[in-house]
């Protein structure tokens, strides 16, 4: 049989997505639907009063619903602590309040219009470290604080550390509210289906999970709530948190109707949640001869007016701010904070980038310091197998970043000299930066992780067709495909004899979310042992032979509150980025020209979606780290369309990526495979920052770096040197 394991594939969606075939969540449509459409708050924090019957007695509406028709007016990722509808406190303008179910989405338009809602304005905190000050508004009257959560990492004795050491850096970081900017605003249909069920037809990253929210807010058992999810127009972890979701169930389930809602770019703006702002002071010191002594991070995030996945992101960020080094002194104190901006939550990375982004300039600016080439000093500290984490346990096997450095470095012409430099015009100067990252890969610190998977093997008298039945929701990253190639592979089938089955969570099992680069080895590993299973029934008889299967990974444990000690992941991957950036000096412009990325995908499944994700990844981080810039202002929205907010297009992508795929096996793997969909994106910003202070000589500490930035800081520069 041919091998499939490996082979550039065709995505099995690409032809109706290119034809027009496949329908996205806006394209849904149903006989005898109604619309809906929502009511957002207009202020940041305040108490409100509804009025809602001027709205109820205009022509065409079937009903208007806020927090009073919500059973359990409560949901959340992690903590429940965010209502369906605000009600007496609106906490963000990201607040809903009520929505209006019409005949015509323009008779849904106007009645929003009529619901009158009173506002008391309350105190409005912005700022996380000033909101977890003492004194501060309490956002959440019944918590006591706008801490939400703190975590610690204690090992060795820092300031014994700091002490050994010949060289200290010790500088401060940020990094601000990111919005997603999926092409597609969010949208669906919720109904109720011939067996009575509450149905919602619509897209997310976490179809089970939706379900569990929904029957808990609507006070219905699981069974009763049904998902359907169809291919997302991007996601980024943006879906992750439920949205238009538990909204259409509410609304189906009141009128016993079919209700589509597609929610414009304003309000999805301002209805999903953001990546996190980070405020970040970093230290670390170092002998003369480059080996790192000791580490002393802080970190304060912002958590928005809900908690989302705060509290995982800022456990992955305390863990990950040393960089994927081995350091043998750490001190580590993270908060995740409640403020009056927009809630915060997964985006990808997941609180990586962030404390990549200053690990990786503090490592710049220690080579500095020392006269040391960049690239020598990091492979003197890399994580090796065997090395102890700051949680002082081992890391798994697979490590790979020492590979990737030197695959990088490599392709990039990087010698003992130095990197090579591309030349360029008189008005410009061309500058080389790099950068190191690693990442977990699948659920932290004690969550619960499985992925389950059914397999139906179909034919004769030999092996003819293979079905796929898992809740791994596709959402761009090309996971249905990928899981396809596992199950060819181990099925001993054709690729094009493989269906993946639509995700229903009335048929398929959950797998888990989409998200934490996990799917590739989490669901791969539930089809692959599926398929193994299906075969050996299949050879004792069975026709067709079916098989459920539940993978579980070694199991990892929390943070011990004292000192951070855990095992945190089962398995990381491990990537290493060059960035070659030309700074106009007239304009101040920094157009990033070439870059150089290696990444360790265990075993590539199919190195053509690698290479995407990879192409993919690097324009994102391009616009994190140049010109993508979320504002809030005293909690108001001001870049709240497209056109206000700016995400790079085809002309600002790199002139030349080349993607360097290196092959360390995961041993715990599906045919050695782990993810690297979030390590594509989240170490490059660093190192367009280090590629423009080796072209200019100027530090940068926060992002975005527009050429204005750039512009004003060469002028002072040229100014102090007179």
């Amino acid at each position: 049989m041919k091998q499939t394991i490996g082979q550039a594939v065709a995505r099995n969606d690409a032809l109706d997505k290119v034809t027009g075939r496949l329908k996205f969540p806006g394209d849904l449509d149903m006989e005898g639907q109604l619309y809906a459409k929502m009511l957002w708050s207009e202020r940041p924090h305040a108490h409100v009063q509804i009025d809602t019957s001027e709205a109820e007695a205009a022509p065409g509406v079937v009903v208007v619903l806020t927090g009073k028709d919500v059973p359990r007016n409560e949901f959340g990722l992690i903590f429940k602590d965010q209502p369906v509808f605000s009600f007496d406190v609106v906490r963000s303008v990201g607040d809903p309040i009520a929505m209006v179910v019409a005949e015509t989405e323009g008779a849904a338009a106007k009645a929003c219009e009529l619901i009158n809602v009173e506002y008391a304005d309350l105190p409005v905190v912005t700022d996380p470290r000033v909101a977890m000050k003492r004194g501060a508004p309490v956002i959440h009257e019944e918590k006591g604080s706008n801490i939400l959560k703190t975590y610690r990492i204690r090992k060795g004795d820092v300031e014994r550390g700091f002490a050994q050491a010949d060289v200290i850096v010790e500088d401060d970081y940020f990094t601000p509210l990111t919005e997603h900017a999926f092409m597609q605003p969010e949208a669906g249909i919720g109904y109720i289906d011939d067996e009575g069920r509450v149905t919602v037809h619509s897209t997310g990253q976490w179809a089970h999970d939706d379900r569990h929210q929904i029957a808990h807010a609507l006070d219905l058992p699981e069974e009763q709530i049904r998902i359907i999810y169809t291919p997302a127009g991007g996601a980024f972890g943006g879906r992750e948190d439920i949205s238009v979701q538990l909204v259409l169930a509410l609304a189906a389930w009141k009128v016993q109707r079919p209700v589509k809602i597609v929610w414009s770019r304003e309000e999805s703006t301002r209805g999903h949640h953001k990546r996190h702002a980070f405020y970040i002071h970093h230290k670390v010191g170092a002998t003369k001869e480059g080996k790192i002594t000791a580490m002393e991070v802080r970190i304060v995030a912002d958590a928005g007016a809900y908690a989302s996945s705060s509290t995982a992101v800022l456990a992955n960020a305390v863990l990950l701010c040393t960089g994927p080094y081995e350091v043998p002194n750490v001190n580590v104190d993270g908060y995740v904070v409640y403020t009056n901006n927009l809630r915060t939550g997964a985006m990808r990375g997941f609180g990586a980038p962030q404390a990549i982004f200053a690990a990786e300039l503090q490592l710049s600016k220690l080579a500095e310091k020392l006269g040391m080439d960049p690239a020598t000093l990091r492979l003197k500290n890399v994580l090796m197998e065997g090395s102890r984490l700051a949680t002082n346990t081992v890391v798994p096997p697979g490590v790979a970043v020492r590979e990737t450095l030197l695959e990088v470095t490599e392709t990039a012409g990087w010698s003992e000299k130095g990197p090579e430099r591309t030349p360029a015009a008189a008005n410009r100067r061309t500058g080389v930066g790099l950068a190191c990252g690693w990442k977990n890969v699948g659920y932290s610190f004690g969550f619960p992780e499985q992925a389950s998977c059914i397999a139906e093997l179909y034919g004769e008298e030999q092996p003819e067709r293979g079905v796929i039945k898992i809740g791994a929701a596709e959402v761009g990253q090309g996971v249905s495909t990928i899981l396809a190639q596992i199950a060819a592979q181990t099925l001993r089938l054709p690729y094009e004899a493989i269906e993946v089955h639509e995700l229903d969570t009335s048929i398929v099992p959950d797998a888990g979310s989409s998200s934490a680069s996990r799917h590739a080895f989490m669901s791969g590993n539930a089809v692959k042992g599926a398929c193994e299973r299906a075969l050996e029934i299949w050879k004792q008889g069975e026709r067709p032979a079916v098989v459920t299967y539940q993978y579980i990974p070694p199991r990892t444990t929390p943070f011990d509150p004292a000192t951070g000690e855990c095992y945190p992941n089962f398995s990381y991957g491990y990537a290493s980025q060059i960035a070659e950036v030309q700074v106009d000096t007239e304009t101040g412009e920094a157009a990033l020209t070439r870059v150089f990325a290696a990444h360790d995908p265990g075993k590539t499944i199919n190195p053509r979606a690698l290479e995407g994700q990879v192409e993919g990844g690097v324009v994102m981080a391009q616009g994190w780290a140049l010109i993508e810039d979320f504002i809030q202002q005293d909690g108001y929205i001001k870049t709240s369309r497209l056109s206000e907010y700016l995400i790079p297009t085809s002309m600002d992508a790199p002139e030349e990526i080349a993607s360097c795929l290196v092959e360390v096996a995961d041993p715990l793997g599906p045919y050695g495979a782990r993810g690297i969909g979030e390590m594509t994106m989240m170490l490059l910003a660093p190192a367009i920052l280090d590629a423009i202070h080796d072209a200019t000589g100027i530090w940068f500490n926060k992002i975005p770096v527009r050429a204005e930035d750039v512009l004003l800081a060469l002028k002072g520069k040229a100014g102090s040197s007179r």
